[in-house]
């Protein structure tokens, strides 16, 4: 049940008290604002620029260089062709991601693409964009996450044919779980899980790049040289073209997620810009390294037969050892999984602090600080779509949406910038970097409406269907008096069962909160 949080307002004073028995901050510098301010429960700034950088990474590293390369090389239809599309992948990922370190800088709320465009466009829009990622987005991708997971883990023990139905999802259910449990729990857990598994799947990314160079400097780079790797094997349209760019934006989804969590990076002005310009261009690079290594030991007829192209590569090149291509991919993608779950749960708590969704999504535990019923809500909704099971047939519909999504907001910079010109603005990129994301955006959508209209039409419907769930349970103000009672009770029952409150204000960051007014209005 959607609902503003107006209706539990009148509880709002008495579940923000302080926890009984906390200690005094004591600061030894008497001058300092800190002195004397009790502890409370608010979220923790405890994401700093190594932690910032591992859940960019670990978001945009999780399944999909493992799955797209597949999905990129036939639309595209040439393995020269399918480099290009990966390097440019990239290089459009970095010019969306300049445009949110401006947004994510200038309204410094944590919601991400929710938050900016609720405050440019209003509430219908950012509640649409909110509607779809709870409901289909962000789901979809951890089950889907979360399946490549199970299947690589029980890969060995299965290894002449596909892993059972039930043993897959019992895993990846397990999984989720597991991961869940630990992000109720404390953030500075979920985010040294997080560094710890970032720099494994790099490491993993590094052995494939390493075993491929070295193939090509034994001089197997056949299928590389350019007179081969543009041989096309039928003629691509511009809208197969456009299909290749929507796999491998699968691949690198997960580039603006440092922006949901800003109300927890450390210094975010200066961590959260620094985080996208070291991890975007890495992650660009590593991607390219790891298909020329594909490449140079798998001809395009094996790459396309293949349903996992880390373990075929392994098996092929690793000899003994071809195990630890599975392994490392399984232990790739539970940080994904782990990354997706914190930043996704904090799209929940945003989308409820703004009143589009119960406000017992907007508390958090009054001792660990952790949004605990959002991240139920996620875990919830993800083991939903692992049990209805034709979760592969919704990626494209999930891309379609992200790149709607992403598309939209950066249209909302500019119109921003027009709207309020004296607004400060710490980061303030060139007009050409999000014009040149939304021509690009205007062509990849408007083609791959084109070629496939029923997949993208159905994106749009789920998407569309917000419209009259935020009527009903936003924008309609008056509704009975039973309805408001039950919300109430059942937010009751909730902080009761979860040992949630609403979160505090720190009074020593109201002095950053008075940045952010246009200048025009005073």
């Amino acid at each position: 049940m959607v609902t503003e949080m107006d209706g539990a307002k009148r509880n709002r004073s008495n579940c923000a008290k302080q926890e009984p028995g906390a200690q005094q901050k004591m600061i030894k510098n008497g001058n300092n604002k800190r002195d004397l301010i009790p502890e409370r429960v608010t979220l923790k700034k405890e994401i700093g620029l190594l932690s910032a950088c591992a859940i960019i990474i670990g978001n945009i590293i999780g399944s999909g260089i493992f799955i797209s390369p597949k999905g990129v090389l036939e639309h595209s239809g040439s393995v020269g062709l399918a480099l290009i599309v990966w390097m440019l992948g990239g290089g459009i990922s970095a010019l969306g991601s300049l445009c949110y370190a401006e947004l994510g800088v200038t309204i410094p709320k944590s919601g991400g693409d929710y938050s900016y465009v609720t405050e440019i466009f209003g509430g219908l829009v950012g509640f649409l964009l909110l509607w779809s990622a709870v409901v289909i987005m962000y789901p979809t991708t951890l089950a889907v996450i979360a399946l490549t997971f199970s299947s690589y883990v029980l890969q060995p023990i299965f290894p002449n044919c596909l892993p059972p139905y039930m043993a897959t999802r019992m895993l990846s259910t397990t999984c989720i779980l597991l991961l869940t449990w630990v992000n109720c729990s404390s953030v500075r857990w979920a985010t040294r899980i997080q560094d710890v598994f970032t720099v494994g799947k790099l490491l993993a990314l590094g052995l494939i790049i390493v075993v491929g160079l070295v193939q090509i400097c034994q001089g197997h780079y056949e299928g590389l040289m350019p007179q081969v790797a543009f041989e096309f094997s039928r003629s691509p349209s511009v809208g197969q073209i456009a299909l290749a760019f929507l796999q491998a934006s699968f691949a690198f989804s997960g580039w603006n997620f440092l922006n949901y969590v800003t109300e927890e990076v450390v210094n975010p002005r200066r961590n959260l810009p620094r985080a996208i310009y070291i991890s975007i261009p890495l992650v660009t690079f590593v991607y390219t390294l790891t298909n020329i290594a594909y490449f140079s030991s798998m001809s395009p007829e094996e790459l396309l037969s293949s349903n996992a192209v880390a373990v075929t590569f392994g098996e092929k090149l690793l000899g003994m050892f071809s195990s630890v291509m599975p392994i490392s991919v399984a232990l790739s993608t539970f940080g994904g999984i782990n990354g997706y779950l914190f930043t996704s749960s904090r799209l929940c708590f945003s989308g409820a602090r703004e009143g589009h969704l119960p406000s017992l999504l907007a508390m958090i535990h009054f001792k660990n600080c952790t949004p605990i019923p959002a991240l139920l809500v996620c875990c919830t909704a993800t083991i939903v779509i692992l049990c209805i099971g034709e979760t592969h047939n919704l990626i494209n519909y999930v891309s379609f949406i992200n790149y709607l999504s992403y598309g939209v907001t950066i249209a909302g910079l500019l119109y921003y910038r027009w709207k309020k010109p004296k607004l400060n603005r710490p980061i303030k990129v060139n007009l050409m970097v999000p014009i040149s994301y939304l021509l690009f955006w205007a062509f990849l959508l408007g083609f791959s409406l084109y070629s496939e209209p029923v997949v993208c039409g159905v994106g749009l419907v789920i998407m569309l269907t917000g419209v009259p769930v935020y009527f009903l349970g936003v924008h309609w103000k008056d509704k009975p008096k039973c309805i408001y009672d039950f919300i109430e009770c059942a937010t009751y029952v909730g902080q009761k069962l979860c040992y949630v409150v609403f979160p505090q204000i720190d009074p020593t960051e109201e002095g950053l909160n008075m940045e952010w007014i246009d200048k025009s209005e005073s």
